[in-house]
């Protein structure tokens, strides 16, 4: 469980988050929406630990692995495919580098096997074993072809590098996974994958998407960051947009009505607060006015 306790932003006089408190549970996938420049993607920074708020705090359940898709399309030029989803997660792969770091040393010592047997203990019960199977599964489902998987980053052209970082951020399946705009450049095939693996994934899922039938298909809520303060909504993209909408909609009809009588009040007010035998009415009407929220 991630909980945002009145957390505030400010760049000088600029506010683009003021105390907001915001609980993102297990089980659920939050899509974050809001205008261009209203601050979804900052908001997701400040939950990766990225940047910091102005004031407040987040709090994480004890123990759960977060997962950040990087926007980083050159970080791991240097690193195998297989290596740069397996960083996903990273101390299994840090195990796994210092254990196999272990085994090739000439001179090991009795100090290095009590060091290996603690790594290899650790090292299973993260299901390492199974940790190159795993993400060279995830890349072939991605569209990443097999004979790529032992290539260099850097050998890849740019829309397989969005598909790695993507199987990065999914491997290992963390508590908690943060994806800013996961859609982009990927092809209709690895989007309605993407959409099937969100929708069976039963940790927290906190989303940045432009694409509506996107969080259709895989939102429990949505998250709408607008004049500083950020709302949750029960429901996908379309529910919250109808809901929106009917809001709207009822906002409106109050705001005619209240013109109407407010049209009214100034009418009776120009017409006798000058009339002593209706003064004392027209001073209620001026009271009544002062009430009217337009």
């Amino acid at each position: 469980m991630v909980t945002v306790n009145n957390l505030s932003l400010q760049y000088g006089k600029r506010v683009l988050f003021d105390e907001v408190n915001v609980k993102f549970t297990h089980g659920n996938c939050y899509g974050v929406i809001g205008a261009n420049g209203s601050g979804k993607s900052t908001f997701l920074k400040i939950l990766s630990g990225e940047i910091e708020s102005t004031t407040g705090n987040i709090e994480f359940s004890p123990g759960e692995r977060m997962s950040v898709l990087s926007q980083n399309h050159f970080a791991f030029e240097e690193n195998t495919v297989l290596d740069t989803v397996m960083m996903g997660n990273k101390r299994l792969y840090d195990v796994m580098k210092e254990k196999d770091a272990l085994y090739a040393k000439a001179d090991f010592s009795d100090a290095d096997g009590h060091r290996v047997g603690d790594l290899e203990a650790e090292f299973a019960e993260m299901d390492g074993w199974n940790a190159e199977s795993d993400a060279a599964e995830l890349l072939s489902n991605l569209g990443v072809r097999e004979d790529q998987h032992y290539k260099l980053m850097n050998e890849l052209p740019s829309s397989d590098k969005i598909k790695v970082l993507l199987a990065q951020a999914l491997f290992g399946n963390p508590d908690i996974l943060i994806l800013d705009e996961p859609t982009n450049d990927l092809d209709v095939n690895t989007i309605s994958w993407l959409e099937d693996f969100l929708a069976d994934f039963k940790n927290t899922v906190i989303v940045v998407s432009h694409d509506r039938h996107f969080l259709d298909m895989v939102c429990t809520h949505i998250v709408d960051i607008d004049f500083s303060k950020i709302n949750l909504y029960s429901g996908n993209y379309t529910f919250w947009y109808e809901t929106s909408q009917l809001l709207l909609k009822q906002r409106a009809d109050k705001n005619k009505k209240n013109e109407t009588k407010k049209a009214e009040l100034l009418d009776f007010i120009a017409r006798f607060s000058a009339n002593a035998s209706k003064s004392k009415q027209a001073t209620s009407r001026k009271k009544a006015l002062e009430k009217l929220d337009i």
